[in-house]
């Protein structure tokens, strides 16, 4: 990795790690400058050491931020572990066996733990996975149990409840289609008709191709 851009790959290992407790705009390389000044210090020592001693540990630590980053935002999950009532990230089927540098992430955790106890948090401290797993939130605010356009009207105010479904009404090409069905319940409707038709006709079998099953659980 090119030393110039090896700054930026720390900042991204930062916003893998830590959970700062304040709004997103804040999220800076600096904001713990005064209360723990040798925290990034301390994170870029032990990035270069893992990536010294194994060249693809580099990769492997930005991949493990996008597998947690890309889905509902940047939060941590990927780092837990499976409890006897929880099935965590690591081991689900794109990431068992594949999803690497966890042991990084358990020394960077030490190393600023070390030098500022209770500081810095993680959010493995914040949100114990005795917290409640089943703990649920309906995606729409307004009409959970009506099929309508209110999931719409939330991102409208900046209330969708995933990162993910926020970010189709965050400035991009997708605002103004969010806009016309929050105001439009018939067009989101006629529009989710004909999108679920599409899918439906993605490669069917069809004639000889195929069989009618006589269960659906089973293949005849």
């Amino acid at each position: 990795m090119a030393p110039k851009n090896f700054s930026s790959f720390i900042h991204s290992i930062w916003i893998l790690l830590f959970v700062f407790g304040v709004a997103s705009a804040q999220l800076t390389p600096d904001f713990y400058d005064k209360t723990c000044p040798g925290a990034f210090a301390a994170i870029d020592k032990v990035v270069r050491a893992a990536i010294a001693n194994e060249s693809r540990m580099g990769a492997s630590l930005l991949r493990l931020q996008f597998h947690d980053c890309f889905v509902n935002g940047c939060d941590g999950s990927v780092l837990l572990d499976d409890t006897p009532t929880m099935k965590g990230e690591k081991t689900a089927a794109a990431n068992n066996n594949s999803l690497r540098g966890f042991d990084v992430i358990d020394r960077i955790k030490a190393e600023v733990e070390s030098l500022c106890p209770g500081v810095v948090s993680s959010l493995r401290a914040i949100c114990p996975i005795t917290g409640g797993d089943n703990n649920l939130a309906p995606l729409d605010t307004e009409t959970p149990t009506v099929f309508d356009n209110g999931i719409y009207k939330d991102m409208m105010m900046e209330k969708g409840l995933l990162h993910s479904d926020q970010q189709f009404h965050n400035g991009g090409s997708t605002d103004s289609q969010v806009e016309g069905y929050s105001k439009n319940p018939e067009a989101f409707a006629a529009d989710f008709g004909n999108a679920m038709i599409k899918m439906g006709n993605i490669t069917p079998l069809t004639g000889t191709s195929g069989q009618i099953r006589l269960n659906c659980r089973k293949a005849n």
